[in-house]
């Protein structure tokens, strides 16, 4: 069905039944619902916590308790991609989704900071969420706000003597800053 169509369809029914059809559609579909909830109670400060603690999971599991032996870093960047597309999707603010890019960046660099890490494809992986985090930051027009947190980033790219430094610093040349 086009877009045109839909609109034909749902012209035609009356306000009862686009109510009706709405409340089926939020009760049968898990993202309608977390959409619409989102919408009528947006509590960004407490989707961002909720965002970073499962990101530090990632890098710095929590022992459960009764458990003999501390869980391993996985060092997931999907689980913080999905997070952001997901952020996206309800149109959380565009501060709050930057400050969630550069963290999943931060706490990986505070991760190799304490740990040796042998895969290139982590360095490779931190350079994309780089990448595409400085392009989100500048389309958005809030570059000066994180300009401070970039420059950390690469900066501390530099002191951890990564690979690929000059592939970060190669990216904020691209900046006119």
């Amino acid at each position: 069905m086009s877009k045109r169509d839909l609109k034909k369809y749902l012209g035609e029914l009356t306000k009862e039944q686009l109510e009706e059809q709405l409340i089926e559609l939020y009760e049968k579909f898990a993202p309608v619902k977390v959409y619409y909830d989102f919408v009528f109670n947006p509590k960004e400060d407490k989707l961002l916590q909720d965002a970073k603690i499962k990101i530090s999971h990632e890098y710095f599991p929590v022992k459960k308790p009764g458990a003999k032996w501390r869980p391993k870093a996985k060092m997931r960047r999907s689980v913080a991609q999905k997070l952001i597309k997901h952020f996206m999707m309800l149109g959380v603010d565009s501060y709050v989704v930057a400050d969630i890019m550069l963290y999943n960046i931060e706490i990986a660099q505070t991760f190799s900071s304490q740990n040796f890490i042998k895969q290139e494809l982590f360095y490779k992986s931190i350079l994309n969420s780089f990448e595409q985090a400085t392009n989100f930051i500048v389309s958005n027009g809030i570059f000066n706000d994180f300009k401070l947190r970039i420059n950390a980033i690469h900066k501390e790219t530099v002191e951890q003597k990564w690979k690929n430094k000059y592939d970060f610093e190669a990216i904020l040349e691209k900046i006119d800053y």
